[in-house]
């Protein structure tokens, strides 16, 4: 057993722990009074579940909301670059990697000391090398593209975390995805404003609609969800090369066919639109590679014009800026160079944000009673510029930037809230 851990977006941590529980059947009501007997627990920043090689591989399978699943080696104080070395020494390298197989070293840090993360990255290489080479006379190279080992040591002010990457690639890969919007939205944030909304694909969430698209993420996960399809069934994992997981192949092979065998027919509709043909394409195109086209009702078409398709369910969207949500009948003119459509403020078609945002609230007002909506922004005033009062905000991170999943309760003719600011 190993304190395995998932790191997650900030914001996200609650979900991520529901979802492992969920996975691995775990009553978190019952869960040990002492943190170190429970073999779940919530961190900064992720989720620690006690687990084995089989506890990896399905959660590598079967999450949605983590961004890695990490396999820890080596945890110890330092004050130098050396004392990585020693720490480094401790892990019986050869239970885990060959001379004919390659490694990589990723290094994060937070508050650390040392000077250079680059050296310190080279010293625990080094320590790796080392360990094979006396034991074997010979030693890895390094592979930093597809290494047979991925490993990542984590530096905090005090500590050193050394952990075996069991994912490889980031989980957000979900090995479907070639065509790209402007802005695509990571897998992962998606899952998370999925699971915000409670949303499953029951037949109690009802139908799910994202007007603004794009290249489809939302809507994609969606499908999956509702069709019971792994996210990880389309992708490779490091843990496939690993050694200690060599043994445990035939469960592999079995946890797979359990998955696909799971699949099933869609219990709710799945609606996607965008105002731009381009985007639509790109959906479609990405939908048919992640192998959901048939759930998913595509259609060209502006957010500001479109009618529900049924009397209720779940509106979900991530609002893009430019030509996306620019109005029909505006595609004659040239478009603006990418550095000025970054840098404008205005909306292309030459509405501003404020005046988008009070047209939608408008028509949601006058079509989308009974609808919930819920609209992933970074802007806090959101809930102003709609004119409607949020029932719930939700922090999540998309990269960098700090955002609110804010939720409406749409009702018809409601007009809560102070007036629009002007544009």
């Amino acid at each position: 057993m190993a304190a395995l851990f998932l790191p997650c977006a900030a914001g996200v941590e609650p979900l991520l722990a529901a979802e492992c529980a969920a996975l691995l059947g775990i009553d978190p009501s019952v869960l040990p009074a002492d943190p170190t007997r429970r073999p779940l627990v919530v961190l900064r920043g992720g989720v620690q579940v006690q687990g084995d090689a089989l506890t990896a591989m399905r959660l590598n399978l079967h999450s949605r909301l983590a961004q890695r699943v990490l396999w820890p080696l080596a945890h110890g104080p330092y004050a130098n670059e050396h004392d990585l070395y020693a720490l480094a020494r401790t892990v019986r390298w050869t239970d885990w990697i060959t001379p004919q197989q390659t490694l990589r070293i990723d290094t994060t840090a937070q508050r650390s000391p040392l000077q250079s993360l680059n050296f310190a990255t080279l010293r625990v290489k080094d320590a790796v090398c080392d360990v094979l080479r006396e034991a074997t006379g010979e030693r890895p190279s390094v592979d930093t593209r597809w290494p047979d080992l991925p490993l990542t040591l984590h530096l905090s002010a005090t500590h050193a975390t050394l952990y075996a990457d069991t994912s490889g690639e980031a989980l957000f890969k979900r090995g479907w995805r070639e065509a790209k919007g402007e802005a695509p939205l990571k897998e992962t944030l998606a899952a998370a404003m999925l699971a915000a909304a409670g949303w499953q694909g029951r037949a109690e969430d009802g139908a799910l609609l994202d007007p603004c698209c794009g290249a489809g993420t939302i809507v994609i996960e969606a499908a999956q969800i509702a069709c019971g399809i792994a996210p990880g069934l389309q992708r490779r994992f490091a843990f496939e090369k690993m050694l200690p997981f060599a043994p445990h192949q035939a469960a592999w092979r079995r946890m797979k066919d359990e998955a696909r065998s799971a699949q099933h027919a869609p219990a709710v509709p799945v609606i996607a639109g965008d105002v731009s043909f381009r985007m639509t394409d790109f959906a479609t195109r990405n939908a048919e590679r992640a192998g959901v086209k048939h759930a998913i009702e595509f259609k060209t078409a502006d957010a500001l014009q479109r009618l529900p398709p049924c009397a209720h369910g779940v509106l979900i969207m991530n609002p893009p800026y430019g030509e996306r949500i620019e109005p029909k009948g505006t595609r004659g003119e040239r478009p603006a160079p990418a550095r000025e459509r970054a840098t404008r403020e205005q909306f292309e078609g030459g509405s501003s944000p404020a005046e988008f945002f009070s047209q939608l609230a408008a028509h949601w007002k006058r079509h989308w009673g009974g609808w919930t909506a819920y609209v992933l922004s970074p802007d806090m005033k959101l809930p102003q510029a709609l004119r409607l009062k949020e029932s719930q905000r939700t922090p999540m991170w998309n990269g960098p930037i700090e955002c609110r999943l804010f939720r409406f309760d749409l009702v018809s003719g409601s007009m809560r809230g102070g007036p629009a600011p002007a544009p």
